[in-house]
């Protein structure tokens, strides 16, 4: 708690930061691949989160923790990374094409290091089908399942009450068991 108290107190000097960097990279970039699927664009997020932080870390109030800060920034920034990449599709279904064949095609691309290529479709699947949650089910699912946080570090991160949180991850659970149901059974025709 004195580190965060530290870096409140005075703006980040370059060894400060690095600390910080170093301390919650791993972070960043995992809940953005777990968001975003895909390598390139969970490094970018990863980017932009840390530039944000060296940015705005003077603005930090000592509300919440430096760790459920960056959760945010991180979600947000996610959040708004997958906001802009739909309107662009949404743009090239009904107006210019991209100057770039390459970009749409990559920007679909499901590209998570942690499967293993022969279940890379069941897991395709499975990260389909919760793209498809609400932002706050997603959200809260990600960070209870794939980052393995507690319902009190959720509804700290979502600045939500614990009993929403609960609430949150049961509907996703309801849904992603209803979805997947219906997926793996069409998929298990398909194979036959």
């Amino acid at each position: 708690m004195l580190k965060i108290f530290f870096f409140i107190v005075k703006p980040l000097n370059a060894t400060d930061f690095e600390k910080m960097y170093n301390q919650y990279k791993l972070l960043v970039y995992n809940v953005a691949l777990n968001y975003l699927q895909n390598i390139e664009d969970a490094e970018e997020i990863t980017q932009d989160v840390f530039i944000q932080l060296h940015q705005s870390i003077a603005k930090f109030q000592n509300n919440s923790t430096l760790k459920t800060w960056i959760y945010r920034i991180t979600i947000n920034k996610c959040l708004d990374f997958i906001k802009h990449k739909n309107s662009k599709k949404r743009f090239f279904i009904f107006g210019k094409k991209s100057e770039s064949d390459f970009e749409l095609q990559k920007t679909s691309n499901f590209e998570h290091p942690g499967i293993l290529m022969e279940n890379k479709e069941d897991a395709e699947i499975l990260f389909h089908v919760i793209n498809e949650l609400s932002e706050n089910q997603k959200t809260a699912f990600v960070l209870s399942k794939l980052d393995g946080l507690s319902n009190p570090e959720i509804a700290t991160i979502m600045e939500l009450s614990i009993s929403s949180v609960e609430s949150l991850i049961f509907r996703a659970k309801s849904i992603l068991k209803e979805k997947l149901s219906l997926k793996f059974e069409n998929y298990r025709k398909k194979k036959n």
